[in-house]
């Protein structure tokens, strides 16, 4: 299983929508290290959900449900979407802030690539995430 992170805007589309959708496809991407990542996603594999610019936080985890296919919203065929479903809601939202402060996130794209929009995580990455957003 592969582990990822990405990002919205929660004005465009937050976690408690998500959560009424209850299963969304990951559209807009229109950036090729991004959207190759779309295509790398496999069904099972766990994505954090980060809101970004409004409160810079990771605050729940979701799952792939269906892997890349072309976007619907566009009809150019070099975009892709993954179907995504809600899993949970971290008990406390991890900042960005805290993100940067914890040594062995130094390297994650979210700290080193901030416009990236979908991007690999290594498991103990995710793992760690996951522990700051459990207290």
């Amino acid at each position: 299983m592969n582990h990822w992170l990405v990002k919205s805007e929660p004005f465009k589309y937050s976690w408690d929508q998500f959560n009424k959708d209850g299963r969304t496809f990951w559209d807009g991407v229109r950036n090729y290290q991004a959207r190759n990542n779309l295509k790398a996603m496999k069904e099972g594999d766990l994505v954090l959900f980060y809101h970004s610019n409004e409160g810079k936080n990771v605050v729940g985890i979701a799952k792939v449900v269906k892997e890349f296919y072309q976007d619907p919203t566009t009809d150019d065929i070099k975009w892709v979407v993954v179907d995504l479903a809600p899993v949970e809601a971290l008990k406390s939202p991890v900042s960005l802030e805290q993100i940067k402060a914890e040594e062995s996130l130094q390297d994650i794209s979210l700290v080193r690539q901030g416009r990236l929009s979908v991007m690999p995580l290594k498991a103990e990455e995710f793992d760690k995430i996951l522990e700051m957003g459990s207290v």
